[in-house]
């Protein structure tokens, strides 16, 4: 059977291309050799669960451990009842040690024991029972909340003295966040923080992207055993979008390869990985769905609302800044600050949040497109600023992000646009100020630098014409928008003041400025 790109659950080399999964994890032997207890998180999708699959069979195989990937996902459905949660718990224990280990090394019945001791009692069974040191990845550990998460916890910390012969010798939570932030409704707060049950851990380990190398790595899978080759350029876009985030990689060479060009006598270009991050934009699979859902809570709209509107952090507690890096919303750049992940999540945020607006759209006809089908960039302005006069206030109180509430109803306007052939490109980055934004549409491109006129600033003028002059240099372009939203209290409706004037750039090129 021919193998393929996964982008649904764990992989196995049978089935599935994929970079060997420990790769990315070497110091966990270490920790294991040591008889250590420690953490595993990272973002969904990364590859935790079929790296720590793949090192449990490894280390079984080697016949000095036992090794075991066990889900703790099953007891989140009994939040409040312990004993349900852990009979639950260890049935499904029972299931994953059938299928991944010899039968001299499944766990014995487990005793009875009273609810909050189930798990500490069944572990001490099984590390008693097997011939060598047993080793447990608890995987989705915190899928478990409140009184449940925290007995678990207490039990693993109560057991730990007695490793390695009353005990796993060894043991990992493997989870999205760090165990600070396991959600526990405790002590006044919503996370464990530093007050935590499970104080026994050594280290905190993440699972880092792949590299360009091992992106050309796992295509050059598919090329040796279909003949279809992915062209360098290729290879440097699909990572260009995602930065070797693993299910982004699979995702943009599965649409690639099974939707776009399933001619394995075709080879792959970057015109290809463009295209397969638009259907992915416009799909919002499962991986992007669940990243998305995560907008609106109060920690990541706290970090990512001033990203996307080019302003500095401020105030923000550590917790939350290692929160939604956890996630893998945002990175630190290079050259120091936050930025968003990758590219594609830079390209599916906004427009996410931009979604409530771009469905309060009134009807609107298509007056910006000539009858060769190509952009009236005069007809473009004049229709945004009608729409602005008419729908901007009550569109703005669609927005969930105040500080670029403008922004999102100006992306949801164009994003119209884009839908009839197009597509729209952001860029943003904190402490700028600015939003720039690239329509293209055939072979014209638009772009805009949108900046905020607020309280106390001088008008962005200036600075806005110098910054799209970058802009319009680095684009090739000698014309563009620049968009200054006023903010600022006390000013007439914005029926009133919506206008378009002209100006130049300090290179001079020409540049409408509108006025919202």
């Amino acid at each position: 059977m021919p193998r393929w790109f996964n982008t649904a659950g764990p992989c196995n080399p049978a089935n599935h291309y994929m970079i060997p999964a420990s790769r990315r994890l070497p110091e966990v032997r270490r920790l294991i050799e040591q008889e250590n207890y420690f953490v595993v998180h990272a973002p969904r999708q990364v590859g935790k669960t079929t790296a720590l699959l793949s090192l449990a069979s490894e280390l079984t195989s080697e016949g000095r451990h036992v090794a075991v990937l066990v889900s703790m996902e099953v007891g989140a459905a009994f939040p409040k009842d312990i004993g349900a949660a852990e009979a639950a718990m260890l049935d499904s224990w029972r299931s994953a040690a059938r299928a991944q280990l010899p039968s001299a090394s499944t766990p014995p019945a487990f005793p009875d024991a009273p609810p909050g001791r189930r798990i500490g009692t069944a572990l001490e069974t099984w590390a008693q029972a097997v011939p060598t040191a047993l080793v447990i990845f608890l995987d989705e550990i915190d899928a478990l909340r409140d009184e449940v998460l925290v007995s678990v916890l207490r039990q693993l910390r109560d057991g730990y003295r007695n490793r390695p012969k009353l005990f796993p010798s060894s043991l990992a939570l493997v989870g999205l966040r760090d165990v600070r932030d396991y959600k526990v409704a405790a002590g006044g707060g919503d996370t464990l923080g530093t007050a935590s049950p499970f104080n026994i851990k050594v280290e905190s380990l993440t699972l880092r992207n792949f590299t360009r190398d091992e992106v050309a790595e796992l295509y050059a899978q598919h090329t040796a055993d279909t003949g279809q080759p992915f062209l360098p350029e290729a290879v440097n876009r699909a990572f260009y979008w995602s930065q070797g985030q693993p299910w982004l990689v699979n995702a943009l060479a599965r649409q690639m390869v099974e939707q776009l060009v399933p001619d394995p006598a075709q080879p792959l270009t970057a015109a290809h990985a463009d295209a397969a991050k638009e259907i992915l934009l416009r799909r919002q699979d499962t991986h992007l769905d669940s990243l998305t859902e995560r907008l609106r809570e109060p920690r990541v709209r706290g970090i990512l609302e001033p990203i996307l509107a080019g302003l500095v952090l401020g105030d923000v507690p550590s917790d939350d800044l290692r929160f939604v890096q956890d996630l893998g919303l945002v990175r630190m750049a290079e050259k120091g600050g936050l930025e968003i992940a990758n590219p594609l999540y830079r390209e599916i945020i906004p427009q996410v949040l931009a979604n409530t607006a771009f469905a309060s759209l009134p009807p609107q006809s298509v007056t910006w497109r000539r009858a060769d089908g190509r952009l009236d960039m005069e007809r473009l302005m004049e229709a945004f600023l009608a729409f602005w006069r008419q729908h901007g206030q009550p569109l703005l109180g669609t927005a969930p992000y105040h500080e670029i509430a403008p922004h999102l109803v100006l992306m949801a306007f164009l994003h119209r646009v884009a839908n009839g052939g197009g597509t729209l490109e952001r860029e943003y980055a904190i402490g700028t100020g600015r939003m720039d934004l690239c329509l293209r549409y055939g072979p014209d491109t638009l772009a805009l630098e949108l900046k905020v006129w607020r309280d106390g600033e001088k008008d962005p003028l200036d600075d806005g014409l110098a910054q799209l002059d970058g802009y319009l240099a680095g684009l090739g372009l000698t014309t563009g928008w620049l968009v200054i939203f006023d903010r600022r209290s006390g000013q007439p409706p914005i029926a009133e003041r919506t206008q378009a004037t002209q100006a130049l750039t300090p290179a001079g090129r020409r540049v409408t400025v509108l006025r919202a």
